[in-house]
């Protein structure tokens, strides 16, 4: 995965990043498959080693943040921990939308959004939390 990112051999380079994230923070429950939020940041890390390009690193970032907050959502996952996790990949997510182009934030910023209106339903102040990053990160 590092070397197909760094030498950009693949169509898609976060495609790989995507799927292990997708993999520990959306699991097949069926299969008594559990989450992993240290693997799933651990993608995120392989990421930025490989290329770090911000756009992708944030990418991954508001990815980890829709795969967790819908995973929470549709199976009603109530860990608390898993929640912390996602409250602190979203600010710093929007830290890192935050330092890209103008252009390049909106679609992101609405996908943020999107996370923080999901994250109502999970209890915990976690959509507070959320509202008060939005807000504050977000003004820029």
């Amino acid at each position: 995965m590092f070397l197909h990112a760094r030498f950009g051999l693949g169509v898609d380079v976060l495609r790989p990043y995507k799927e292990t994230l997708d993999r520990w923070l959306w699991p097949d429950v069926l299969r008594n498959q559990n989450t992993s939020v240290a693997k799933a940041k651990q993608a995120i890390s392989s990421y930025k080693k490989a290329i770090g390009e911000p756009a992708g690193v944030a990418e991954l970032m508001v990815f980890y943040c829709e795969r967790a907050a819908g995973f929470c959502n549709d199976l009603g996952n109530q860990d608390e921990v898993f929640f912390d996790a996602l409250v602190r990949m979203f600010e710093e997510a929007l830290k890192v939308i935050g330092q890209l182009p103008a252009p390049d934030r909106n679609a992101l910023i609405a996908r943020l959004d999107r996370v923080r209106i999901t994250s109502h339903n999970f209890g915990y102040g976690v959509g507070d939390d959320m509202d008060s990053l939005f807000a504050r990160h977000s003004r820029t």
